[in-house]
Parts: C-alpha cells; sequence; structure tokens
C-alpha cells in the first residue's frame, strides 16, 4: 500500500497527536448477554485463522489500491477543495467502501498491529477530514455538486433531498461504524472526532418538531447505537430510535413503501419485504432498540419477523433475498437457485441481526442460522485467493444466466457497486468475536473454532482453550481453567443440524436420522447435564485443568424443502454438519444427469491440497448417475466458470 496523499500525511500525524486520548468509559445499558469482543479471543484455527489472514494480506491492500484507482479518496479531496474535478464514481454511497475498509483494518490492527496500516488509515481519516464541511456533513458528492448524481436512479438535490435514494444517512452509519471499530482499535479520536461531528449534526436537523425524515437505506441506526455505547451520549441512541419510530409511520410522513421496509410502522412489520441488506440492517438496528430499551413491542416485531424468515426465506445456506429485482426477499417460499440473488452483504446482514438476537433472548437457533450463514453463504462471497468475489450468491449455475454483478459467469476482482468486497474486509477480522458468549453465571461456546479466550462469570477469571478441527471433525475439546475453583455453567451449543431440521422450523427437512448422537465427558467421564434453549448445559465447581470432551458426529445428510418450495420439489441436498455442498462441472462432466436416491451413501475425504483444503464428498452407487463428487458451496467458482447445482434431482423424499 502506498501512501500517496503526502501533502496531508503531517497533518494526519498532528491530527491523532492531538486527540489520542481516550474517551471515559462508563456503564450503559446493554444486552443481557454479552459478547467476548473478536480482539479477547486469540485463534488457531486451521478454518479460519488462513481466511482471516488472507483478508489481512490481500482483501484489505486490494480493497484500499481498488479505492485509490476509482477515485474513491479523491472525492474527500475535491468536496474539501484541496483537488479540483467533478465526483469519481457511479454511486452516491461510494465513500462507505473507504469507511468500511478502514473498519475492517481497524479489527484487523487490533489483533495483528502494523505501523505501515496504522500510518495509511490515518493518512486517509486526514483525507476524509477535507470533505467534510464546517457543520459536520459529510457526502462527498452532494457537497461537490448537489446538481449532478452520480447514479441515474439517485435524483440530484441540495442535502437532505431524496433521501430514499440519497444514501446521506447510510454514508454516516458506515462511518460512525468505522469510527468506534477505530477507537476500539487504536485508542485514536481522529475519526471519532469526525464521526460525533457528524452525528451532532444529525441530531439538530432530525426529530419531533425538526426534519422528521428516515433514512433511505438502513444502518445509521447501528451506527448510531456504538456512538452511543463509546461517547454515552444518548441523544444518539434517541435519534436511533426516533428513525425507526418514524419510519413506515404515514401520519407523521410521506412513506416510500415495501422497498425501503416504509410501508407500516416497524412494530407492526411481521414480515420480511424489499431490499434485503436494507432490512437485515434494519431488523439489527431493531433488536438493539428492543434490547436498550427493554420494548417489548420491537421485541415482539423482530421475533415475527425472524419466525417468518426463517420458515420460509431463508435459503439453505443462509443467504436472504430471493429476487434479483429490487435486491429483494420474495413471496414466502420463494426460493429460486438459478436466479438467486442472496447479496453478500445480505448474508453478512444476517449475521449481525442473529447474533443481536442470540444476545437478546439466549437461544441457540439464532447460532444456527449465524453459523448456516457464516460457513455457507458468507464466505462463497470472496475467492479463495482473496481478491475476487460474488455479489450474489445463486444456487445453481446452468452457464447461460450470468449471475454476476456487471453480467459475468464468475468471481470478479471489484465492482462499480463495491459495497459487497468492502464489506468482506469489515466482517472476516471479526469472526473471532462470535464464538463465546457469556453473563453473570453462565459462558456460552456458540462456534466450535480452535482458539483461547478469557471470561469472568461471576466474576472469576476463567481461561478457555478449544482445540477442534471443525467443521471438517466433530471432535471439540474444551480445556476451562478457572483462577480459583468456581461454579459456574457452561453451555455448548447442541446444533440444529444434530435434530431433524437444519434450522428451527419446517421449511428443510432430513430425510435420514442420524446413526449416533452426541457425548459429553468431563475429564474422561461422562458427565450429567441438562438441554436448554438449545444448550448442553454443565453446571459444576470447576477446576484449574478440567478438560470437556464433546463429540458431535459427522454424518452425510440429506435435505428436502418444504414442498411449497416449488423449485426444489423432487430434488434434494446434502449436508455435513455446517456445510452445505454443491456438485461442480469441474468434476462432474454429466452434471445435468445426476441425481440422488434414499439409498446413495458417501466416501468423506479430506483433501489438504483442493481448493484451500476441503472435505470432498463422492457419492457410492451402482447407477452411474447417482455417482458423482461434491465440494463445499462455498469453494465453487474458483477453478473458473462451470455449471452447479445445490439441489439435485431425487428419487425418493
Amino acid at each position: 500500500m502506498r501512501i500517496y496523499y503526502l501533502i496531508l500525511l503531517s497533518l494526519s500525524l498532528l491530527i491523532v497527536s492531538c486527540t489520542g486520548k481516550k474517551t471515559e468509559q462508563k456503564n450503559v445499558a446493554d444486552y443481557a448477554i454479552s459478547g467476548i469482543p473478536f480482539n479477547e479471543v486469540q485463534i488457531t484455527d486451521h478454518f479460519w485463522l488462513p481466511k482471516i489472514e488472507t483478508n489481512r494480506t490481500v482483501t484489505i491492500p486490494a480493497s484500499f489500491a481498488k479505492c485509490e484507482e476509482m477515485g474513491r479518496m479523491d472525492n474527500f479531496l475535491i468536496a474539501g477543495g484541496v483537488m479540483e474535478g467533478k465526483t469519481k464514481g457511479e454511486m452516491p454511497f461510494d465513500d462507505t467502501d473507504v469507511y468500511k475498509i478502514i473498519e475492517g483494518a481497524s479489527y484487523s490492527l487490533s489483533t495483528h498491529p502494523d505501523r505501515e496500516l496504522d500510518a495509511y488509515v490515518d493518512s486517509i481519516i486526514a483525507i476524509i477530514k477535507t470533505g467534510q464541511e464546517k457543520d459536520g456533513y459529510l457526502t462527498t458528492w452532494k457537497t461537490i455538486d448537489p446538481t449532478v448524481s452520480p447514479a441515474s436512479w439517485a435524483p440530484p438535490g441540495e442535502r437532505w433531498e431524496n433521501l430514499a435514494t440519497s444514501h446521506e444517512l447510510y454514508n454516516s452509519g458506515h462511518l460512525f461504524e468505522a469510527a468506534a471499530a477505530h477507537y476500539r482499535a487504536t485508542g485514536k479520536t481522529n475519526l471519532l472526532d469526525i464521526a460525533t461531528k457528524n452525528a451532532d449534526l444529525l441530531v439538530r436537523v432530525f426529530g419531533k418538531g425538526q426534519l422528521e425524515q428516515v433514512p433511505g437505506h438502513q444502518i445509521v441506526e447501528t451506527g448510531l447505537i456504538k456512538l452511543y455505547l463509546l461517547t454515552h451520549k444518548k441523544e444518539y441512541l434517541d435519534l436511533a430510535k426516533y428513525f425507526l419510530d418514524t419510519r413506515g409511520n404515514s401520519s407523521i410522513r410521506e412513506t416510500w413503501g415495501p422497498y425501503n421496509q416504509d410501508h407500516i410502522p416497524v412494530i407492526q412489520q411481521e414480515e420480511a419485504v424489499g431490499h434485503a441488506v436494507r432490512a437485515a440492517y434494519m431488523y439489527a438496528g431493531m433488536t438493539d432498540i428492543a434490547a436498550l430499551f427493554n420494548d417489548s413491542s420491537y421485541t415482539n416485531a423482530v421475533d415475527k419477523i425472524w419466525e417468518n424468515v426463517v420458515n420460509k426465506k431463508l435459503y439453505i445456506t443462509g443467504g436472504i433475498g430471493s429476487r434479483h429485482e429490487g435486491e429483494a426477499f420474495g413471496e414466502n417460499y420463494e426460493l429460486p437457485n438459478l436466479t438467486a440473488y442472496n447479496e453478500t452483504c445480505a448474508a453478512i446482514a444476517n449475521v449481525y441481526w442473529n447474533y443481536r438476537m442470540f444476545l437478546l433472548h439466549g437461544e441457540s437457533k439464532y447460532i444456527d442460522v449465524l453459523e448456516r450463514s457464516l460457513y455457507n453463504g458468507v464466505i462463497s462471497g470472496v475467492g479463495i485467493d482473496g481478491k475476487t468475489f460474488f455479489y450474489p450468491n445463486p444456487l445453481e449455475c446452468d452457464m447461460h444466466y450470468h449471475f454476476n454483478s456487471g453480467g459475468s459467469l464468475t468471481r470478479e476482482p471489484w465492482f462499480d457497486c463495491s459495497c459487497c468486497p468492502s464489506n468482506m474486509c469489515r466482517f472476516m477480522p471479526s469472526i473471532p468475536g462470535y464464538v463465546y458468549a457469556q453473563d453473570s453465571g453462565n459462558v456460552y461456546v456458540n462456534l466450535f473454532v480452535q482458539s483461547t479466550t478469557t471470561v469472568n462469570p461471576n466474576g472469576i477469571p476463567v481461561q478457555l482453550e478449544l482445540s477442534t478441527n471443525y467443521p471438517w471433525e466433530g471432535t471439540i475439546k474444551l480445556a476451562v481453567n478457572p483462577a480459583s475453583e468456581h461454579e459456574f455453567a457452561v453451555r455448548l451449543r447442541v446444533p440444529a443440524w444434530l435434530g431433524k431440521q437444519p434450522v428451527s422450523g419446517d421449511l428443510y427437512t432430513y430425510l435420514d436420522e442420524l446413526h449416533d448422537d452426541f457425548s459429553l465427558k468431563v475429564n474422561g467421564e461422562s458427565v450429567s447435564f441438562t438441554e436448554e434453549n438449545g444448550y448442553a448445559v454443565i453446571k459444576r465447581q470447576w477446576n484449574m485443568g478440567d478438560v470437556i470432551e464433546y463429540q458431535l458426529p459427522m454424518e452425510v445428510r440429506k435435505v428436502k424443502a418444504n414442498d411449497k418450495v416449488k423449485d426444489n420439489r423432487g430434488k434434494i441436498a446434502i449436508e455435513r454438519g455446517p456445510v452445505v455442498y454443491c456438485v461442480e462441472g469441474a468434476d462432474n462432466p454429466e452434471i445435468d444427469q445426476l441425481s440422488l436416491s434414499c439409498h446413495t451413501s458417501f466416501a468423506v475425504t479430506l483433501e489438504e491440497s483442493l481448493l484451500g483444503g476441503v472435505t470432498v464428498l463422492n457419492a457410492q452407487a451402482t447407477n452411474p448417475h447417482e455417482q458423482f463428487r461434491a465440494i463445499p458451496y462455498y469453494v465453487w467458482n474458483n477453478r473458473g466458470a462451470n455449471k452447479m447445482k445445490v439441489w439435485l434431482k431425487a428419487k425418493c423424499q
């Protein structure tokens, strides 16, 4: 990475040196359950660590380079009068690519200090500062020339005009999230100062008796809440709630309809509709409000919407949003495979929302959806090279329907609308933060990722060390080392894929029963436990050197969709553990003739040299059309464009 705006580097260093003091931390309201932050979890996992390292060494630098090449940084300089020119780029939210990559770089700096990256980020923050107007306003295309929009679908206009499409508040939301991440990583307030100046402007502009409008594209709500949790300025939290309270309320303002989730008040919504990314970001914000205000109306709403998604609108890969048109949810049970959209950003947003739902309710069913999205619909969005991407993630490719953004049949190095690559930058380093959680007397183990951390049930430090080769193997060992003998409960998630359905509800059902159940031992001996909210709960006096052995049966399972999903009638998908499999033309020349029967069996082989190291399923049958090779869905299209299917014709139902 090169720091090419040398005229601003000295300014950035001055800003950092003057504002490096941390703000005072205070206790604030929050969820009853607390996640263990990603920077307090040290992972040594064979599955996730290489992917996070690729993100650090390839994806983040390549994405910053693309932002330089595409003029993303130039726009801040043009807005600030340091450079002459017109707006560069084709989207009104191009500023957010810079913010999201800074967020990812900040997360990376938290766990992997890097002086060069740190200095580069500071130089970019100085550039951002030049583009901010004196009162805190920051959306470069409107500052440069509000009479000319970079996108035909986003009408020009002065500040706050055409908020349905201007993305001014969306830009703010990603700025706020980046600023919170950067502050927590570095203790510097150079970006936080820019963000709070912008947030203070929003507080002065929006609200009852002021400009009674809402964002066209949600995320400012969660961004404001993150700023509130850092600064403890309640007006930020109140504004986030105001934006949600006002959305869909036709008695206050002219509403924009279901595409923006603006058709009825949010607490009356029961079905996921419209643009899937906007929706899931909004549902995450609603869940925050439910927790921070202890608001039952918000809790009831997100519960009903979640049930709708999981029972009627969730792809088996954890993806959401079935329609290319509007990047949107379809009708109930509208889950096509060839034309599935499943935007990478939507899968990421689905993780954000489901994690909040877990923190709110403490039930493992939300982590089941999170895990499914994580191991399938999220990481399918980036190639194993770390620098080629999917925007949509279909469940079938016939080599005729050009599914990827820009009409491509393969992964692309960047997009004019580059929200997905930059979202991967910020998401990947945060994965360790989804592994563990705690409340006063409980330690939750949600994901099975080889790692160490320290938790504090009842205020007593306890070091945890988890060893596993998940998702390829089901053996999990957890060393529990309290500072002193101490009673608390360890809650180990019992994955839904061990039961009759991959996730809660009847959208998908397994056709076969597991031959074995999970087993639990402590210090080599079977132990009594209870099952509660999807967790195996072991409550006891723990001592230094205690080890839990948790064995999950990793069997290949056949999945049937609800008959109301017309595209999957007469078809079966296959899974092993949390991983959804597909067949690809690179392995199966006669892919269109392949089928499954109830009697098809599988040979399981871990191939370290294939596609970054994956477990491959080889179907065994007498019928040649039932003999095939299946690979994990998330690695498809890494050997060039070719046909692919997740759902295969079935001879049994």
